[in-house]
């Protein structure tokens, strides 16, 4: 069966503030073209971006910013798109395009993750209660009839407490070859942190842990790969110590990092699955990751690293304790590394591009 497929999403991976969400979108869209079928993304502009694009064979079509890019995607489909599609994809980051007020072909359901506590970290207080429990869960009742696909059993469980009940799970791939064995470490200790520099992420907590390590290991350094409006701040935070930040890195100088560290470091209020975690993973190399939705899920606690309460102290003496044992750290090493191989975006995208078939099939039935 080949497929007409139309995605609404807030940001394309071009976007400068795209995450593990959009890499996500991105690397099973390219692989459904590659086996012929028909993939169109809406999402936001962003500067310097065109309008019309297409990336590895996706057609995408970016209008207005991340608040006007919902009406103004609704009015687009209306106008132009339409009729044109065999199914829908409406994928949440933060607010849906209520897409099941005026989308007339079969819909389908993407949730990498709830925003949940994450409005705590962007909004004044009363309006962060007002968006995580009662306008997200509003939103949500929209949706929980539809079929929802989620990347982590930290998101079903979620997603089934607010009424839904069709919630396929499909996991995140990675998107190069693992390495063979172990690679050598920096003589150093060398702790990562890869993501954007913004609030929610807290990297100020990796700082943080880092300055705990510091005192044990004072030859110890910190990368952070990233880019985003936090940086002046973080800089200053970390200016009496050895951290390096690197800024926006390609895929390759990310992986070498990723190689060479003794451990990546994943604080975050809650994640949909922390895609660079399973990435550092691939290069052997374990993570510490708080233990909230979604790191539950893609750090094995005790088997491919470690999960610790939300604190930077906590993560701090954890990073101490593993610099210091290196064969505990080298049993995670090589568990992480293994379980890695399983995880690969072509099965993703087979498992998701199975259930847009079910339900295509079902509307044909219908």
């Amino acid at each position: 069966m080949s497929l007409r497929i139309l995605i609404f999403n807030l940001r394309d991976r071009s976007n400068p503030e795209a995450g593990g969400a959009e890499v996500f979108t991105h690397e099973v869209a390219k692989r459904w073209v590659a086996g012929g079928q028909e993939v169109t993304l809406v999402s936001s502009l962003f500067r310097n971006a065109s309008q019309w694009e297409v990336l590895e064979g996706v057609t995408v079509i970016r209008m207005g910013n991340p608040v006007t890019v919902y009406p103004l995607a609704r009015r687009y489909y209306k106008e132009k798109l339409r009729g044109r599609f065999d199914v829908v994809i409406d994928e949440y980051t933060c607010r849906p395009f209520m897409t099941p007020r005026f989308v007339q072909e079969p819909l389908v359901f993407l949730v990498n993750e709830l925003a949940g506590e994450k409005y705590g970290h962007v909004l004044p207080p009363v309006l962060s209660h007002l968006f995580q429990w009662w306008i997200e869960p509003l939103w949500m009742r929209r949706y929980k009839d539809l079929p929802t696909l989620t990347i982590s059993r930290s998101t079903q469980k979620d997603l089934e407490e607010l009424g839904f009940s069709d919630v396929t799970i499909v996991p995140m791939g990675i998107g190069f070859e693992p390495v063979t064995e172990i690679p050598a470490k920096e003589d150093v200790p060398t702790l990562l942190f890869v993501g954007l520099l913004k609030e929610t992420n807290l990297v100020d907590h990796a700082i943080e842990a880092f300055r705990i390590v510091c005192r044990v290991s004072p030859h110890a350094r910190l990368w952070i790969a990233g880019r985003g409006p936090e940086l002046p701040r973080l800089k200053r935070l970390a200016e009496d110590m050895d951290v390096t930040f690197l800024g926006y890195v390609s895929e390759e100088e990310k992986i070498r990092r990723m190689q060479r560290a003794h451990l990546l470091l994943m604080p975050a209020v809650r994640e949909g699955w922390g895609l660079v975690v399973t990435e550092a993973n691939a290069c052997g190399t374990p993570a510490i990751g708080y233990d909230v939705p979604g790191l539950r899920d893609s750090i094995r606690d005790g088997q491919t690293g470690r999960l610790v309460r939300p604190d930077p102290e906590a993560m701090g003496q954890c990073a101490i304790m593993l610099l210091g044992d290196a064969g505990i750290r080298t049993v995670y090493a090589e568990r992480a590394l293994a379980w890695s191989r399983t995880l690969t975006w072509d099965r993703t995208a087979e498992e998701f591009l199975a259930v847009l078939e079910r339900v295509c099939l079902k509307n044909i039935r219908s």
